[in-house]
């Protein structure tokens, strides 16, 4: 277990997947290094949902806090300023409800936690076949050399050598949410999410540039933080170009903070 002076949440935007979200249930309990809060940020799910998180609520002997709110569509940067409203922690480990996490996946972000600075973690791609194997056997024991896994290298756990991997930290480009760390501080800072966008579509980009734009240091996080990305249909990409305008917007002007965001939740 890693020595740390600062608590940390874990923060899941999951909508209308519960089979998937119990499958994230059983790989937390698998992790070497538990959170201090579970942060649901449910983006409008069905009854079913709630259904699984109560079960792992009275299971995990953790806060479980659930933030939901009506499915008028795809808003989740509402719903995850919504939820993180609702933390207390220090440190905000971000996945999406389609990640199955190595059992050190928090222990390395924790190891990772660094001042001034956010982290963004890599994803190993799930095939469609390996997908439903894992809903129907609820297995979470996936590896580097498990069949049916896409972008291998992202599989691979290598802590030691994670230094080799670098990044621009100025460059907020393919910015993922699926695993991404940041201090809750530095989060209200920017005020949060943009709650201006609607629809799938860089939303995570634009929060990663007003970091940035605040002094916060971009950290690519590679051979560590492991987790999985199971198959899905892709989202509706209809607010694709209205979203990537709105991310261009904030680069060109270097906006820090967003006018509608985590104070107006």
């Amino acid at each position: 277990m890693v020595k740390r002076n600062f608590s940390v949440g874990l923060l899941i935007a999951t909508y209308n997947w519960p089979a998937a979200l119990e499958v994230i249930f059983l790989s937390l309990l698998q992790q070497t290094q538990l959170p201090d809060e579970i942060l649901i940020a449910d983006d409008g799910s069905a009854e079913d949902t709630t259904r699984v998180i109560n079960k792992y609520r009275s299971i995990l002997n953790i806060p479980l806090k659930h933030a939901w709110h009506e499915d008028r569509g795809f808003r989740k940067g509402i719903i995850l300023n919504k939820a993180i409203k609702q933390s207390t922690s220090d440190y905000i480990i971000e996945i999406d409800g389609d990640i199955i996490m190595h059992p050190r996946f928090i222990e390395d972000h924790i190891k990772e936690a660094e001042k001034g600075h956010f982290v963004q973690g890599a994803r190993a791609m799930v095939g469609e076949a390996t997908t439903r194997h894992i809903l129907q056997s609820k297995s979470t024991r996936l590896g580097f050399l498990t069949k049916g896994i896409k972008s291998r290298f992202n599989a691979l756990r290598l802590p030691a050598l994670s230094f080799i991997v670098k990044a621009n930290p100025y460059s907020s480009d393919n910015t993922k949410a699926c695993n991404l760390a940041f201090w809750r501080k530095d989060f209200i800072a920017i005020n949060g999410y943009n709650n201006l966008f609607f629809g799938w579509g860089s939303e995570d980009c634009e929060f990663a540039a007003r970091l940035i734009h605040a002094g916060v240091r971009k950290k690519r996080l590679k051979l560590a933080a492991v987790c999985f990305h199971l198959y899905h249909e892709y989202h509706n990409k209809s607010q694709v170009t209205v979203n990537e305008l709105r991310y261009t917007e904030t680069l060109n002007s270097k906006l820090v903070f967003c006018m509608n965001g985590y104070a107006e939740v």
